[in-house]
């Protein structure tokens, strides 16, 4: 079973040597919610909450969010797909590059083929399938990075690049936020040294999501910003240009959000939605699955998010209310709106509202739910307010909450 926010907020303060009053004192957070949280009267909190006891903790706001149930760690060894993730994005010092296994398997036109697979796998949370392919993808795209015209080497180094920011994305998703920055380190030479001008600030907008779930807001802010106003000089007269800003702009927006500036954070949001209406009136995107989730689907489903975050949970379902979502809005993203307007209900005490959208999301992205820990704490807080409604326990026994 996985450890309660309360107890785990309870052992990392005695083990920081706190009481509670001197973690209210170093976090900015009332006594009176971290005696709630650790005496299990109170079983989430918003990121904003736990961004701001983490600092006060001196850990990573990772330590306080616990495994989502479908990765647990409970302290075992790595199994052996994702050390060869590990391995394959931190080769060996002084080996010697694989062997092509065919001239096929290495044409350029193959490994972006491969590449959008890849991707497309894992915004379905098909991790364990990532885990599989990932390894052979990163070795064909170092070796066709090697060989080859500087204009072959160049496109190589992109297709590098995109396979090592999806390494950084699956290992942050699996909790190895270190393992995460390492690939994403290396996709950002791969992108320096590649022919594509947006691979690189579509690198930094996920060194700067490593850093949010590092507590490093201020580090994430910073860079996405700084990636967002080069790219807005620079590459906005297209639409790749465009998604990738926008999706910049909303990573900015969603560390000042959780810094606790939700009136910045909505500012910028609304200018990602105004950026977002550009689309429609620029040609579309090639490789659209290899560039940067941004449309006016995603800058609502974000704005939802933050809404929810910080306690606004009517202005939360009122964004969401008949929103049509994009076609190409990814399953992940689909997810998440689905979760947010199930913890907005739960937060207006609407919780058949909050159930039937929690099994919707079954049913539309089970793999995705089971690796959602606002899942497991949606389902918590509804099972702590008798009497519960239809559909309740098969959502309880689906995720193994108590």
């Amino acid at each position: 079973m996985a450890e309660h926010l309360g107890d785990r907020i309870a052992r990392l303060r005695r083990m920081a040597d706190l009481t509670q009053e001197g973690l209210a004192a170093r976090s900015d957070v009332s006594v009176d919610v971290i005696r709630k949280l650790e005496q299990r009267r109170k079983h989430s909190a918003r990121l904003p909450t736990l961004h701001s006891l983490a600092a006060g903790l001196g850990v990573e706001v990772t330590h306080l969010l616990g495994d989502p149930p479908a990765v647990p760690s409970g302290g075992q060894s790595e199994p052996p797909a994702l050390v060869a993730v590990r391995r394959a994005i931190m080769p060996p010092l002084l080996a010697a590059p694989p062997e092509p296994e065919g001239a096929e398997r290495l044409s350029l036109p193959l490994m972006r083929a491969e590449l959008a697979e890849a991707w497309t796998l894992y915004h379905a949370a098909e991790f364990g399938r990532v885990m599989e392919v990932l390894p052979g993808i990163i070795a064909d795209a170092r070796l066709l990075s090697s060989v080859g015209t500087p204009e072959e080497r160049a496109a190589g180094q992109a297709a590098l690049g995109k396979a090592l920011q999806l390494g950084g994305h699956l290992s942050i998703r699996l909790g190895k936020t270190d393992l995460a920055l390492s690939s994403l380190e290396r996709a950002a030479d791969a992108a320096d040294q590649s022919s594509d001008p947006l691979l690189a600030p579509m690198v930094y907008n996920s060194v700067a999501w490593a850093y949010q779930r590092q507590n490093r807001l201020g580090d994430a802010t910073g860079l996405a910003v700084h990636a967002a106003d080069t790219v807005e000089r620079e590459h906005t007269k297209t639409a790749e240009g465009v998604r990738v800003w926008g999706g910049l702009l909303m990573s900015a927006a969603t560390s000042y959000a959780r810094s606790g500036d939700y009136d910045h954070a909505n500012d910028m949001m609304l200018t990602a939605e105004k950026a977002a209406g550009r689309l429609a009136k620029l040609p579309a995107a090639e490789n659209s699955k290899l560039v940067s989730v941004f449309n006016h689907s995603s800058v609502r489903i974000e704005r939802v998010r933050l809404a929810v975050q910080h306690e606004r949970p009517a202005e939360a379902l009122a964004l969401a209310k008949g929103m049509r979502l994009s076609a190409d809005t990814p399953v992940s993203w689909r997810t998440w709106l689905l979760l947010d307007v199930a913890r907005a209900h739960t937060d207006l005490g609407n919780t058949a509202e909050a159930v039937k959208s929690l099994e919707k999301l079954r049913q539309v992205a089970p793999a995705w739910m089971r690796h959602h820990t606002l899942a497991v704490a949606v389902v918590t807080d509804l099972w702590a307010r008798p009497p519960h409604p239809p559909g309740l326990r098969k959502l309880v026994e689906f995720l193994g909450v108590a």
